[in-house]
């Protein structure tokens, strides 16, 4: 049985609609400017002949892109940060949000005070840089990988799920003789898959587009991750290293057109991650939205 809809959730429904409709149209516009620059000649860049449909189409600058070492050598540093990282930083979040959602854990209120003061107090710069120093964890990819260990918003997040978890089953489960290390794994992580999926982007994107952490603490030109590569080609407009490696048949080629190649690149690996865990993170990004 259809529900006859007031004329004003009609309207509202519709203002939400073009809204949103814009939205992803300023949103898509810049991306697809890029990636038409990307395919685009060095004369259509030079005058500004590019809108959102290629001119001069050619592959010369993915050609130069992939065929620069620096960039694999960047993207397999980038790999590992985000592969190790992520595991870390969910195993961590997991086994410190598990035991705080317990409200017979003895000192609970102030371990959950002291992670809610870190959200709103950063520690600065220079204390950071100075404890990675004496850690000897200078150029290397641990200083991108420690230092962010936990975040104190995805902890709260997790343990917020792990609290809506029926208490029964973990009662039913001591009785069986279960460890809680053991329902950890084999009953909280099962049946928090959306906010275990949730978090993981949340880390992995975050990894992935960390560039600001490589500039404080990497300085050898073989540890940078792919980011701050990209930061390098193009906030600093360098691109005389790849420009190095070009033929004398790549006249088509230009140091804009490498620039938007190489910001291509780096951003396709998440888009094309992220359809695969969009059911789970929508799940995840709504818990705590409704109560019973």
């Amino acid at each position: 049985m259809k529900t006859r809809r007031h004329p004003g959730e009609v309207a509202f429904d519709a203002c939400n609609a073009i809204v949103l409709a814009l939205a992803c149209v300023l949103i898509l516009l810049p991306m697809a400017h890029v990636l038409a620059s990307s395919f685009s000649s060095n004369n259509a860049l030079i005058h500004a002949e590019v809108g959102l449909w290629p001119v001069g189409f050619h592959f010369d600058n993915y050609m130069a892109v992939f065929r620069n070492e620096m960039v694999w050598t960047s993207f397999k540093n980038t790999l590992f940060v985000v592969a190790v990282g992520t595991l870390i930083n969910m195993v961590l979040t997991v086994l410190t949000a598990y035991p705080l959602s317990k409200s017979y854990l003895r000192g609970r209120r102030v371990v959950l005070f002291v992670i809610v003061f870190t959200l709103i107090f950063y520690a600065p710069i220079i204390p950071t840089y100075l404890v990675v120093k004496s850690l000897g964890m200078l150029n290397t990819l641990w200083a991108l990988i420690v230092p962010l260990a936990v975040s104190a918003f995805n902890l709260l997040l997790c343990l917020t799920f792990f609290r809506s978890l029926p208490e029964e089953l973990f009662e039913a489960a001591r009785v069986d003789g279960m460890t809680e290390f053991r329902m950890v794994w084999h009953i909280a992580v099962p049946l928090s898959k959306p906010i275990m999926f949730t978090l993981m982007l949340f880390y992995a994107v975050q990894h992935w587009n960390n560039y600001y952490s490589a500039l404080l603490f990497i300085t050898k030109h073989d540890m940078r991750p792919l980011q701050l590569y990209l930061y390098t080609i193009v906030a600093q407009n360098n691109v005389s290293e790849m420009l190095s490696q070009v033929t004398e048949a790549s006249t088509g080629m230009s140091p804009q057109g490498l620039q938007m190649a190489t910001v291509m690149v780096a951003t396709v690996p998440v888009l094309a991650i992220y359809p695969f865990i969009q059911k789970h993170f929508v799940k995840g990004a709504l818990i705590g939205s409704v109560k019973e």
